[in-house]
């Protein structure tokens, strides 16, 4: 006997709250449109460029996060920089992450910015070592944000050629307005948290639109299936029968991922943490659109273009 959260038989009218949920998420992402204007976007160095130095202190030199950023922040040209524990707390290292550079035109000038850094953090904590230093130009920064969008653009029409091609043209829109909603519904949030975007927030998103497919196509399936067994009742009827048999599935399936993303978010430690947090998210609002936005949108379609949705077949 198969194990299930959700009880045979459950009927839960989803597609009845259609519209409630509709002007939820509109609130959302109306509410995400008005803090970028206010608070604007914030671009990590992958994005913008800046400069990242990984800090090794000497064994028995007591130091956190919030001393190096203070001692980081007084120096001239560096504005609020980012320092996370890099490793185990034994291990003391940590990654210094702030927007400008180092660096300069002239290689010794550079040096001395370096030996700048150095000589305030002994003076400040104690003892260490510079293992590395990245420097992330404007223009690459620029290269990597233009790549991202675009690999965010193409996977979408790929997704929107394949629904097209498993079920029907009229699944596709609803399939891909559900993973443009769980990409901009968690951007905003990013946004109102005023949360830094760079290249592990980039991945999330793109495992974001993986997770949010597949549970729409696990949907999808079902509705294909009842409308073929199901030929006199209503669409809406249909859709509400579809989403309860594959609600035990859906719970079983995201709680299992949050379990496991609550580990890397817990226990990963702060380099993961962004990623973790993202990936939360998305889950969260995958779920709610792929129940909420891919069917009420194929209903949506169905009544414009086809008998009004009174027939499943």
């Amino acid at each position: 006997m198969p194990f299930e959260l959700v009880k045979p038989g459950t009927h839960v009218d989803f597609i009845g709250k259609r519209k409630l949920c509709a002007a939820l998420s509109v609130g959302v992402l109306v509410a995400s449109l008005i803090a970028t204007q206010v608070n604007g976007v914030r671009l990590g160095i992958d994005f913008a460029g800046g400069t990242e130095i990984q800090l090794k202190f000497d064994a028995g030199v007591e130091v956190s996060e919030g001393p190096i950023r203070e001692v980081v922040g007084g120096l001239d040209g560096i504005d609020d920089p980012s320092v996370v524990r890099f490793g185990e707390v034994a291990e003391n290292e940590f990654l210094v992450k702030f927007k400008g550079t180092l660096k300069s035109g002239d290689a010794s000038e550079g040096g001395d910015k370096v030996e700048a850094l150095q000589t305030a953090l002994a003076a400040g904590i104690g003892p260490h070592t510079v293992q590395r230093v990245d420097f992330v130009g404007p223009r690459v920064g620029a290269e990597l944000r233009e790549d991202g969008l675009s690999a965010l653009f193409w996977a979408s029409i790929v997704v929107l050629i394949y629904i097209a091609f498993r079920f029907s043209s009229r699944f596709a829109p609803g399939a891909i307005l559900a993973v443009i909603h769980d990409l901009l519904v968690t951007a905003g949030i990013f946004v109102m948290l005023g949360l830094e975007f760079d290249l592990r927030i980039l991945a999330a998103m793109l495992a974001i639109l993986g997770y949010s497919l597949n549970d729409t196509i696990i949907i999808y399936d079902r509705v294909r299936e009842n409308l073929e067994l199901h030929t006199k009742r209503d669409l809406p009827e249909v859709l509400n029968l579809s989403v309860n048999q594959t609600l035990s599935r859906t719970v079983l399936t995201s709680g299992t991922t949050l379990l496991t993303l609550g580990a890397l978010y817990f226990l990963g430690g702060e380099v993961i943490r962004p990623f973790a947090f993202a990936m939360v998210l998305g889950v969260l609002v995958g779920t709610y659109s792929s129940i909420y936005i891919a069917s009420p949108t194929l209903l949506f379609l169905e009544t414009w273009l086809g008998d009004g949705g009174k027939k499943a077949a």
